[in-house]
This record gives C-alpha cells, sequence and structure tokens, in this order.
C-alpha cells in the first residue's frame, strides 16, 4: 500500500520555518488500483505522517480525516479557478468544501497550482489573484481566515535562474508581483514546490549526494551573500525566498 502513495513534490510554506519533526505527504489520487481514502488517512496516521496536501476537494478524503487533526492543505485546481472569479462561487466553494467540515484541521487552500506564464497553464492566470482574493474573503467572513490561510503554489519554473539563488527572480513579474503583495497585505504564506530531483537533472556536475542531502559538507557557497549549502534543496528553496 505504501508504494501506491505517491510523492508529488515537496510543498514549502516558505515564511514559517520547517518543523523537522513534522512530516507531510502529497496525497495525490491520479493513478491505478490506488488505496481507499480511509486506508490513506490510516497509514497517515499509522506512520506518524501529520500533514496532507491533497489537489483537490475529494469528499471521501475529507470525510476521512475528520477528528485525525491531520493537517491538511486543499487545493482549487486550476479548471476551477476561473468560477472562483465571482464571489459567490467562492461563498459556495468554502461552505462546501470547508465549513462543511468542521472537524477537519485545514491549514491552507492552494488557490491553483504551477500556473505559468509561459506554458499552456497561461489561460489561468488572470484567474488566480482574482479566486484567491474571493476565497480569503469568503474565508473572513466565515471567520476562518485567522486558521486557514490562503495561497497558490508555484515552482522553479517560474524563475529566471536558481544559481546563485541570491540572483535568483521571478521571470514574469507583471504576473507574480501582484501576487506576492496580497499575501504580503494579509499576511499570507506563499507556497513553492520544490523538486531536487529535476534540479538534479539540470546540474551540470550530477552532486547526487548533494541532491539527496547526503553530501558530508558544504557544495555550493553563493557568491553574493556567503551562505554556503550542503544540499540542493535548501540552495533551490532560497532562490524563491532570498
Amino acid at each position: 500500500m505504501e508504494s501506491k502513495l505517491l510523492l508529488l513534490g515537496l510543498l514549502v510554506n516558505l515564511l514559517m520555518l520547517i518543523d523537522a519533526k513534522s512530516v507531510g505527504v502529497c496525497n495525490g489520487r491520479i493513478g491505478d488500483d490506488l488505496p481507499s481514502e480511509q486506508d490513506t488517512v490510516t497509514l497517515y496516521k499509522n506512520n506518524g505522517i501529520s500533514k496532507m496536501r491533497i489537489y483537490d476537494p475529494n469528499q471521501a478524503t475529507l470525510d476521512a480525516l475528520r477528528s485525525t487533526g491531520i493537517e491538511l492543505m486543499i487545493g482549487v485546481p486550476n479548471d476551477a479557478l476561473q468560477s472562483l472569479t465571482d464571489k459567490n462561487n467562492a461563498n459556495t466553494w468554502v461552505r462546501d468544501h470547508i465549513q462543511r467540515y468542521p472537524s477537519v484541521n485545514f491549514k491552507y487552500i492552494a488557490v491553483g497550482n504551477e500556473v505559468d506564464p509561459d506554458k499552456e497553464t497561461r489561460r489561468y492566470m488572470d484567474f488566480v489573484l482574482p479566486a484567491m482574493r474571493n476565497v480569503h474573503n469568503a474565508l473572513r467572513a466565515a471567520s476562518l481566515d485567522n486558521r486557514i490561510k490562503v495561497s497558490t503554489a508555484t515552482y522553479t519554473g517560474l524563475l529566471r535562474n536558481t544559481y546563485p539563488p541570491s540572483d535568483s527572480a521571478f521571470k514574469v513579474q507583471e504576473f507574480i508581483e501582484p501576487i506576492v503583495r496580497f499575501l504580503a497585505q494579509n499576511n499570507l504564506p506563499m507556497l513553492a514546490n520544490i523538486y531536487p530531483y529535476f534540479g538534479y537533472l539540470d546540474d551540470p556536475n550530477k552532486n547526487l549526494p548533494y541532491a539527496l542531502f547526503t553530501a558530508p559538507g558544504t557544495v555550493v557557497t553563493d557568491p553574493n551573500n556567503g551562505l554556503q549549502y550542503s544540499n540542493l534543496f535548501d540552495a533551490m528553496l532560497d532562490a524563491h525566498y532570498i
């Protein structure tokens, strides 16, 4: 059963410290012969996995998570973004998928995933911020905004470069800057999918220990600020953050 749970990526809250004692696993439901939603939640509990990400409001998963205490990040699929630019639809979404499950430990709502103005997902780019704003306002109207934070999930592909981390920048400023401004104004986190595997593939040196957190010491030093990195994940994270 464990092999059927796919870790689709590490989602990091860039504005909070990472608690090394807390483990989260992305729960993707695209595949054959998957375990039931209840069996999946049981696997999380039996293995001390305290955080879950799902990519859409799967009702069976939400039912299985009731009263478990597992922190949940729930996603709004890209193809649902346009509908949520209508505030009434956003209110309904929050009512049906959040308020209807008061014993589920919602932590974040990722409104859209890896929308990229340079790729096929560009057709969603105009919907991301309005949908985020409406979902946030719906949470506020329900007095849930202090407990559940709204964001969107970006990824390294939106960066112009990642080395050195201090020189990285988002490629399409007119898309990302209003989103970042909205997050900052409302004390909301930015979320990023970090994929060391793809970073390893693009690394001309192909330093496998650096990608696998097993390097014995510093591998990369940022020439601009002297920050040292012993693993690729931290360097990719700082490329978003610094």
